[in-house]
């Protein structure tokens, strides 16, 4: 078709990511806690983000903790729950949780994999369950 857009020329800010596609050397393990993660996207201002979590059967987040800013999450599969509330996510599921709520812990019944987006930084301080090397510049800035 003579009118058609030449596609190898066109240039887009939209971003697509195949779950075939993804980088293994990309994931973010912490084996301690049956979890890995691998970051979508990064805000590189306000540090938001958007990531896929894999747990292990078992895995867990130990403790109660607070995020510097509001948590959404999609569950795609699996059974996992805040343990303290009884809040179960399973496949369909989605999740909010405000900015400074203390929630957690939680744990995996099975493998479950969700989608996690964060609209600003996500911790005030480096969670136990953190290393120097997977906390990155997820750090709200000191005021």
């Amino acid at each position: 078709m003579a009118n058609s857009p030449d596609v190898s020329s066109m240039k887009s800010l939209e971003l697509l990511i195949r779950s075939q596609d993804l980088d293994p050397t990309k994931w973010l393990d912490f084996p301690d806690f049956g979890l890995r993660q691998y970051f979508f996207w990064k805000h590189p201002d306000n540090r938001g983000s958007i990531a896929l979590l894999e747990f292990k059967k078992g895995g867990n987040i130990p403790v109660q903790h607070i995020h510097a800013s509001n948590q959404f999450m999609y569950c795609l599969e699996g059974d996992y729950e805040y343990t303290a509330v009884g809040l179960r996510l399973r496949p369909g599921n989605f999740y909010m949780n405000p900015k400074d709520n203390p929630h957690g812990p939680t744990i995996a019944h099975e493998r479950s994999v969700l989608i996690e987006i964060y609209d600003g930084p996500h911790y005030y301080e480096k969670p136990v369950f953190h290393t120097d090397q997977t906390i990155g510049d997820f750090l709200a800035k000191p005021k």
